[in-house]
This record gives C-alpha cells, sequence and structure tokens, in this order.
C-alpha cells in the first residue's frame, strides 16, 4: 500500500485561469504531474501555438484528448436509414443526411453532425462530451490501477465567475468515483490574481486576451457576447468562414434541415414567424448584429468600423502590459 502513487491531473485550455493552475501545480511540485487537454477541434490556431508555449516554457508535456464519434454518426446514418422516412422525413433530406454523415476528425463538427444541432446556453452538450467524458475515460484505466493511489483532478474555476460555481467546494471526492479528488486551488482567486501569477512566474498569457477575447476555448463559443462576436468578426474571419461551412453541414443532417450556431432566440430582430435556415439567421446575421447598438436593432457605426488590429482587452491588459 505504500508503495502507491498518487496523480495529479490539471486540465489544461489554455486560458488564464488552467494556465494559472498550472504554474500552481509545479510551484507546489505536485507529484505525478499530468497536464491533459480536451482538443474540441473547434480552437483557434493560438490556442494550439500557446500549448506548445508553455510546453517548452515549462518543461511539460501537455497530453491532447481528441474524442471520436465515429461510431456513434455511424449509428446515426442507420438510424436515418431505418426511421427517417417513417417518421415523415422527405427523401431529398434522408439523402442529404446520409450524404454528409460521415466523421471528420473534428470533434466539434462530428458531436453536432451527430446531434444534428449546435450545442446551446440552455443545453451545452459539448462540454459534457468534448471536456468531461474524454478526461474521464482518460481517467478510468489510471483510477483502476492497483498501484494508484489517490488522483487529483485539478481545476480551473473560480467563485467570482458565476453564482453555481461559487457554491463548489475547493476539495471533494467524487460520489461515484472513489480515489477521485476534484481540486479547485484557485476558487477564491480573482481574475486580478490569475494574471499576476502569469507575471510572477513570467509566463505570457494567451494573446487572443489582447486581442478582445474575454473567454479562450471555443472560436466561437455559443456563449460569446457580442463584443467578442465583433472582435472575431473583424480579426479572424476565418472563423467565421468556418463556422458557416460547419452550418451548412449540420443542416444537412438534421431532420429541420437547419442548424445555427447561435440560436435564433439570441437575435433581438428574429421573429416566431420567420423561416429559420442557416442562410437566413446563421453566423452571417449574428456577425451583422454584433455591430448594432445596444438593443440590436440601429447600426452602430463606431462598431461597425471597429479596426481589426491592435491592442483590446476586457481585463486591462493592454495598460498593465504583458508579463
Amino acid at each position: 500500500m505504500e508503495d502507491r502513487c498518487d496523480y495529479n491531473v490539471v486540465s489544461i485550455s489554455g486560458g488564464k485561469d488552467s494556465t494559472a493552475l498550472l504554474l500552481l501545480a509545479i510551484e507546489r511540485e505536485a507529484e505525478n504531474l499530468r497536464p491533459v487537454f480536451a482538443d474540441t477541434g473547434h480552437e483557434h490556431p493560438a490556442v494550439y501555438e500557446y500549448l506548445g508555449y508553455l510546453e517548452q516554457r515549462l518543461g511539460v508535456t501537455i497530453e491532447r484528448l481528441v474524442p471520436d464519434f465515429s461510431a456513434r454518426i455511424a449509428k446515426k446514418r442507420e438510424t436515418v436509414k431505418s426511421k427517417w422516412r417513417a417518421d415523415g422525413v422527405s427523401e431529398a433530406v434522408v439523402q442529404q443526411a446520409l450524404e454528409v454523415l460521415q466523421p471528420t476528425g473534428v470533434p466539434f463538427l462530428d458531436l453536432c453532425l451527430w446531434k444534428g444541432r449546435f450545442p446551446s446556453s440552455q443545453s451545452r452538450f459539448c462540454t459534457e462530451h468534448l471536456k468531461r467524458d474524454p478526461i474521464n475515460a482518460w481517467l478510468d484505466p489510471l483510477l483502476a490501477d492497483p498501484d494508484t493511489g489517490e488522483v487529483y483532478s485539478w481545476q480551473g474555476v473560480r467563485a467570482e465567475e458565476s453564482a453555481a460555481r461559487a457554491k463548489l467546494q475547493e476539495l471533494e471526492e467524487d460520489e461515484k468515483r472513489p480515489g477521485l479528488w476534484h481540486y479547485r486551488p484557485i476558487l477564491a482567486w480573482t481574475v486580478g490574481q490569475v494574471f499576476a501569477y502569469h507575471r510572477r512566474h513570467g509566463v505570457k498569457w494567451n494573446p487572443l486576451y489582447e486581442q478582445g477575447m474575454g473567454r479562450v476555448g471555443c472560436m466561437p463559443c455559443v456563449n460569446a457576447n457580442k463584443a467578442e462576436l465583433q472582435q472575431i468578426a473583424a480579426r479572424f474571419p476565418e472563423e467565421i468562414d468556418r463556422v458557416r461551412q460547419w452550418e451548412q453541414l449540420v443542416s444537412m443532417a438534421s431532420k429541420r434541415g437547419s442548424a445555427t450556431l447561435f440560436t435564433a432566440t439570441n437575435d433581438p430582430t428574429a421573429s416566431l414567424s420567420d423561416d429559420i435556415t442557416a442562410e437566413t439567421h446563421g453566423i452571417d446575421r449574428m456577425v451583422e448584429w454584433s455591430k448594432t447598438a445596444r438593443g440590436g436593432r440601429q447600426f452602430d457605426l463606431i462598431a461597425s468600423t471597429a479596426p481589426s488590429v491592435g491592442c483590446a482587452s476586457a481585463y486591462g491588459l493592454c495598460e498593465s502590459g504583458g508579463a
């Protein structure tokens, strides 16, 4: 029993909080440190570059976890073949679904093809299938190993982020998986402390924080706010192009023949009587909305001509300087 090894697994996203978490684990000389990154395939290239920077700067290896939805897509194909016609779905929709239901190797897109829709703020199945499940699957053999002692899953969540997170405990054992502990050591930290910790260790934060992003992860996230979407469209039009293509593909895999990254209910100019499609209410419409003034109906000249270069930070990083 004395020879059993404890492990410290740090979930990395490439964002400010998980980077501070990794720095803290290294500073505390956490035993058997294992950083892991659950790759959604919906990240900006700067995230992957930043992970490489952290590996080189800190001398660690960040293991990439890439979920595979091939089996689920294959099962959906069988459902389309055997049930959709009986449900009244037209032959044209059946055939276009069968055409597009092929694994792409991009986890986020494959998840949406399987579901026939995009996640939303009310149904965030992306977190479950792209983050939680892959990490749990990676943990399973570690927990089953008789030589493993306790496993501490470090999570970079902070109480000030939401009311739900404020109720979390710093350390608690998983109810269903004995030996697995959820550890949240920066739960009480402020965002200012997080960036200060980067400076203390001489580690740069992800450059996306100086390019108008309030969060780092999926680009754009289904919870992206108006300012973030405006910055993404201005700075990274190729990300908008990619989403537009994905909306077309996922629409083809949907019984409704329509799927949009942002739900139409997020658009204050949309009506319940609208014929909603990816072409009419997709990413391009939301980008145009991001250029409007508060309320979403009056075109904002300043927003519409916002520069695509220069420092823009929601956290005052442009004034304070980098690490």
